[in-house]
């Protein structure tokens, strides 16, 4: 991998979120992020400021955006909900394959402490 790769972080949170979550779910996930990609329906201001104050772009994606994506990690009442395994690392996937490009994620998602907050890390693997 080269040290020019795009990462693409995808974000799980709950509505009540704090910029400070999202923060230290970042500093968990090990790798700062190019892009954030975040359901449309979950965006709150919370996150929105924590983007903005971070400097990146924010990808908003459809449930039907991430339906199928592989997952490494697997909850029960997410399948069943949404269809994939972990919707932060379906997001980090899904928005890493904008363009139709293939991608792989990083690592398995990671909470933040509070478990208010959960980032997963993507990249292309053919650009």
């Amino acid at each position: 991998m080269g040290g020019d790769a795009m990462i693409w972080a995808g974000v799980g949170l709950r509505a009540d979120a704090s910029e400070a979550a999202f923060a230290d779910a970042m500093t968990r996930a090990g790798r700062r992020p190019d892009a954030l990609a975040c359901l449309d329906s979950k965006v709150t201001p919370a996150l929105l400021n924590w983007a903005k104050a971070e400097g990146l772009p924010l990808t908003h994606l459809t449930e039907q955006d991430i339906a199928g994506e592989q997952t490494l990690t697997c909850s029960p009442r997410i399948k069943a909900r949404f269809a994939t395994g972990s919707v932060a690392e379906a997001l980090a996937l899904a928005s890493a394959r904008k363009g139709g490009y293939r991608a792989r994620l990083i690592a398995p998602r990671v909470q933040s402490a509070c478990g208010m907050a959960t980032i997963a890390l993507a990249e292309r693997t053919d650009t």
